[in-house]
């Protein structure tokens, strides 16, 4: 299979990359800046731009960009900036893909669809939530419509947990320094996913035919912020116990805190695990101990 990424150097990208290759798989990057490399396409959003040659022959893209949510406050500025940087680059990939006659395009979405449910268990038949992320993330996936008939996947990751990066990269410093603690009432449930999970979703996705649609890339089980905390103190071998109040949280990062922070999402792996899917890695502990 011949496969072209965008977002192909964060986290997700590269090491869906070195699994792609490692199944014997060709891998094509979409870069911003100049290619320096074979393998590697310059394409330009803004004005709709790709280099020629960038689809051919190609059977699958992989949509893995976007600005980083976090840090900071969400400002106007900031909530334009983080929707402009997802919107209209999958626009522009999904008309190449139906330009193209590509079969499949998956793009990159997130369980922030669905808002803050609470301790309620969220398939991917749930509905939208209410906020910016959830907004944000109805526009992301609208914008594959303009794949025509290709089949496309759109992919609701949970927090990735990977030492290479992300939020599990962040914390374990602070948790190594017995720096660690809940934040807010620790209730608030957090959809994790091992990376090599995360990455082997992904081309479980691309290579069955019979998956499409919104896919929730989680864990098979969700865990409180409390349990969360208490698991990433066990995996470093220190006491975590440290409160971060919710109101802080808030204080420091306004919008930010709500939605991303103090969220309550208890997202299942529904249509991955109907499909066939088998996780590498079902526990907390276990992707913890990957990572």
């Amino acid at each position: 299979m011949r496969v072209l990424i965008a977002g192909a150097s964060g986290l997700i990208g590269s090491a869906l990359g070195e699994r792609l290759r490692r199944d014997g798989h060709e891998v094509r990057r979409l870069v911003r800046r100049e290619a320096r490399e074979g393998g590697e396409f310059r394409w330009d959003p803004p004005s709709g731009t790709i280099a020629s040659g960038a689809f051919e022959g190609v059977d699958a893209v992989v949509n893995l960009g976007g600005k980083p949510l976090f840090p900071g406050r969400w400002s106007a500025m900031r909530k334009q900036q983080l929707t402009d940087s997802r919107v209209e680059p999958t626009e522009v990939l999904a008309e190449a893909v139906a330009e193209h006659s590509v079969g499949v395009l998956v793009n990159a979405s997130g369980v922030t669809y669905y808002g803050d449910a609470g301790s309620s268990i969220v398939d991917e038949s749930a509905p939208r939530g209410r906020g910016f992320l959830p907004e944000l993330c109805e526009a992301w996936e609208a914008a594959t419509a303009a794949a025509g008939d290709a089949r496309v996947v759109k992919l609701r990751s949970g927090l990735v947990l990977s030492a290479r990066g992300g939020l599990y990269a962040t914390l374990r410093p602070l948790f190594r320094l017995a720096l660690g603690g809940r934040l807010g009432n620790g209730r608030q449930y957090m959809p994790w996913i091992a990376l090599e999970d995360e990455v082997g979703a992904i081309v479980h996705v691309l290579t069955h035919n019979d998956v499409s649609g919104p896919v929730n890339l989680t864990g098979p089980a969700a865990v409180t912020n409390a349990e969360f905390t208490r698991a990433v103190g066990r995996a470093v071998h220190r006491p975590a116990p440290w409160w971060v109040p919710g109101i802080a949280l808030k204080a420091v990062l306004g919008q930010a805190a709500e939605e991303m922070a103090l969220f309550s999402v208890r997202a299942v792996p529904a249509a991955l695990e109907r499909s066939g899917y088998q996780f590498r890695h079902r526990t907390l502990d276990s992707a913890l101990a990957a990572a």
